[in-house]
């Protein structure tokens, strides 16, 4: 979370940054007039990209945080101990049952001997010594729930739904550990959600600001245009089709960032593609991508009927 505030804030400067040094260069006679629709090209494209990175980075992190969540409640453990007459085969007959369960993700046998090596490396000892060679230990099975049923009310009928089995002594799960993850997991999904809004209403601003810093510079020939008779939609197609391959162009760009963040995480933490998958960088990566598009021609629009609404006048006073 803290991470994403700190991009967030970093591209939030970088994008003003940016439209300040667009209007300061705007404000200046070039003595080469091709020159000038270049450089604006340049910063729509770059300032779009910025955004669209910080509204990438939302998306993704919205999308990875329900895996996330998953993965937490999906190794959260229930033990269940067996009795000590209990023989390994009759163990392992049981597992075959306890994997037809529908709330069961996997099941995990421990027999007496393997409880009882684990403990000796443990240890540096073997407990048996001090029990005239009897193995203390007994076997047990440990189940890794479904994440939809990890949680302390299903684990209460799940419970008694297992002790229902023949030999079974004890069934232990972490109470409050269970409690925590999902209350802390609930509070992260609602703060995700609140700052996913909050940056989407900033992210349509801040594009709609740099459309409007573009169209803003061709405004006179919106109005020469309009003089000479032609109609609004012929006006403002030329305006939008520009505004939407920046878009793309900008979409790509930001694509090919995050892509690069990814595989550096990658290379830092392999384990991290049992949280981040294929589905959501392509989700993430079409968001982009439509977000892109939808909103560089919303503004657009919205810029270009501003300006042709204005009389001759009005132009000079913006």
């Amino acid at each position: 979370m803290f991470q994403l505030i700190c991009l967030f804030i970093i591209s939030l400067l970088l994008c003003k940054i940016w439209t300040v040094i667009a209007y300061s260069l705007m404000g200046k006679k070039y003595k080469s007039v091709s020159k000038r629709p270049r450089l604006q090209a340049v910063t729509l494209c770059i300032s779009t990209a910025l955004v669209l990175i910080l509204l990438g980075l939302v998306v993704f992190f919205t999308l990875t945080g329900r895996n996330l969540s998953q993965y937490v409640k999906e190794n959260l453990v229930v033990s269940m101990m067996l009795e000590q007459d209990m023989n390994d085969t009759e163990a392992q007959t049981m597992c075959k049952g306890l994997m037809k369960k529908q709330y069961i993700k996997h099941v995990h046998f421990i027999s007496k001997t393997s409880a009882l090596s684990d403990a000796t490396k443990e240890m540096g000892i073997n407990p048996a010594e001090f029990t005239d060679g009897v193995n203390p230990f007994s076997s047990s099975i440990e189940l890794t729930l479904k994440s939809d049923y990890a949680n302390n009310d299903s684990l209460n009928w799940i419970s008694k739904e297992l002790k229902k089995y023949p030999k079974v002594a004890e069934i232990n799960y972490q109470k409050d550990l269970i409690d925590a993850v999902n209350r802390n997991l609930a509070k992260i999904g609602i703060g995700m959600l609140v700052l996913a809004i909050l940056l989407t209403f900033v992210s349509f601003s801040l594009i709609n600001n740099t459309v409007h810093l573009d169209i803003y510079a061709r405004r006179f020939s919106i109005h020469t245009m309009k003089l000479v008779g032609a109609s609004w939609g012929f006006i403002r197609k030329p305006f939008v089709r520009r505004a939407v391959l920046t878009g793309l162009l900008a979409a790509f760009i930001a694509i090919l960032f995050l892509a690069a963040c990814i595989y550096v995480l990658y290379r830092y933490e392999p384990e991290i593609l049992t949280i981040v998958t294929w589905e959501e960088m392509l989700i993430t990566g079409a968001t982009v991508i439509l977000f892109g598009i939808i909103i560089t021609a919303f503004c657009a629009n919205i810029s270009v009927n501003r300006f042709l609404r204005m009389k001759a006048g009005e132009l000079y006073k913006i």
